[in-house]
C-alpha cells in the first residue's frame, strides 16, 4: 500500500501531466487539499515539497502554489532532445525484438535517440510509461497499445499528447475510442486465410484459441468466423478457448480438457498466435495427440520462436521489423511537418507452409 503523500504526489502529477491542472494554474490551498484527501497538513507539505523539487509546482509566498514546467527541464531541453519515445507491452518476448530493432535502425538514420518502455499490458504501468515520457519531454511517440479490446483509463494522457501536438502512432492495434494513426497487420485477414487454408484441406470441424482483452484477438476471431460463414460451417462456441493476459499462464493446463473433450470431434484448430501454437503442440504431444495425423495446427505472426522450434509451425506472416521502421518513419516525418501522411496501414499476411497441417479425407 502507497503511503498517504506519494498517493497525494501522483495524483497532482497525473492532473497537471494530464492537463486538468494547467501550466500557471494555481493548484487548491493546503486546507483544501487536507480536505480533499483527508491526510495532515504535514503530508500536504511533504507532496507539496516533493513535486516542486521534481519541477511539477512552485510555491510563492502569501500567495499560494502554482504548476510549473520545470520538470521538462529537469529531464532535458525538449528542442534539443530529438528522442522519440517507444512504449510495448513487452521488450524481449515474441515479435517485439524485431519490431523495436525496426524502430532504432529507422530513427538512427535522423540521429533520433529511442526511450523504451514496456508495459507488461498491465495499464498502470502504461500510465507510469506515459507519465515517464511526457516528465522526459519526448518528441513524439510510438506505442502498442495496453489491453486494446478493453477502455483504458489512460486516455487522457493520450488527448493531452494531442493538446500539445506530440505526434504519436500506434502499432499492431489501437484504442477505437480514440481516432489516432495506426500500422497493423490484418488481423480479420490473418484468421481468415488460417482457417480457409484449414477448410481447403478438407477440415470442417475446427477450433479457435483466441485472447479476449487485445484487439488482435477480436479481430482474429473475426476472421475465423468469417471463413466458417463463406463454407457455411456453424460456429460452435464449445470449439473456442478463450484467455486474457491474466489467465495465459494457466492456458497450458486449461489446454488439457479443452483437447480430451473435443478429441473425437475437432481436426484442426486455428491458433491466436505462434506461441500458442507451440502450446497446443507441446499439450498434444503429453496427451498423445498426433499432429498434424490427428490434430492441424496453424499459428500467426511467423516469429523466430516459430522458425526454431522442433516442430515446422504453419503460420501467416507479420511485417515485425518492417512494421517498426515504418512507425518511426511516419514520426519522423511528421516532426519534419509532412502532409498527407496515410493514418491507417494495414499489412496483408500471406500463408507459411509448415508441418503442422494435414489434407484429410473427404467421405
Amino acid at each position: 500500500m502507497k503511503p498517504k503523500y506519494q498517493v497525494l504526489i501522483d495524483d497532482i502529477k497525473n492532473k497537471i501531466l494530464t492537463g486538468e491542472y494547467k501550466i500557471g494554474e494555481q493548484i487548491p490551498t493546503e486546507s483544501t487539499l487536507q480536505e480533499i484527501y483527508n491526510v495532515s497538513r504535514h503530508t500536504v507539505r511533504k507532496s507539496i515539497t516533493e513535486l516542486s523539487n521534481e519541477g511539477f509546482l512552485r510555491s510563492e509566498k502569501g500567495s499560494g502554489t502554482y504548476v510549473s514546467n520545470q520538470y521538462q527541464s529537469k529531464s532535458g531541453n525538449k528542442s534539443k532532445n530529438k528522442t522519440i519515445g517507444v512504449i510495448t507491452t513487452y521488450i524481449s518476448d515474441y515479435i517485439f525484438p524485431s519490431i523495436i530493432r525496426g524502430i532504432e535502425k529507422r530513427l538512427k538514420e535522423d540521429q533520433y535517440s529511442l526511450l523504451l518502455a514496456s508495459t507488461n499490458n498491465d495499464v498502470e504501468q502504461e500510465k507510469k510509461a506515459l507519465e515517464m515520457m511526457m516528465s522526459f519531454g519526448v518528441d513524439g511517440l510510438i506505442i502498442e497499445p495496453t489491453k486494446s479490446n478493453l477502455y483504458n483509463p489512460n486516455i487522457a494522457y493520450y488527448l493531452s499528447f494531442k493538446e500539445q501536438e506530440i505526434p504519436f502512432i500506434m502499432i499492431n492495434a489501437y484504442y477505437e475510442e480514440l481516432e489516432v494513426p495506426f500500422f497493423c497487420l490484418d488481423d480479420v485477414q490473418s484468421s481468415y486465410l488460417a482457417t480457409k487454408e484449414l477448410i481447403r484441406k478438407g477440415h470442417t470441424q475446427i477450433g479457435l484459441i483466441s485472447k479476449s482483452d487485445d484487439l488482435q484477438g477480436k479481430y482474429r476471431m473475426k476472421g475465423y468466423i468469417k471463413a466458417l460463414g463463406e463454407a457455411k460451417l456453424r460456429f460452435q462456441p464449445e470449439h473456442l478457448l478463450s484467455f486474457t493476459t491474466e489467465t495465459k499462464a494457466d492456458l497450458s493446463a486449461n489446454l488439457v480438457p479443452f483437447l480430451n473433450e473435443n478429441r473425437d470431434d475437432l481436426t484442426a484448430i486455428v491458433c491466436y498466435n505462434d506461441e500458442v501454437g507451440l502450446e497446443v503442440a507441446n499439450v498434444c504431444r503429453q496427451l498423445g495427440i498426433s499432429i498434424p495425423n490427428q490434430l492441424s495446427i496453424i499459428g500467426q505472426d511467423n516469429s523466430y520462436i516459430s522458425q526454431n522450434a522442433n516442430i515446422k509451425l504453419t503460420t501467416l506472416t507479420h511485417p515485425q521489423e518492417q512494421m517498426g521502421r515504418d512507425a518511426a518513419d511516419w514520426v519522423i516525418k511528421k516532426l519534419q511537418g509532412k502532409k498527407d501522411l496515410q493514418n491507417e496501414t494495414y499489412y496483408q499476411p500471406e500463408l507459411v507452409q509448415g508441418e503442422t497441417v494435414k489434407e484429410i479425407d473427404v467421405e
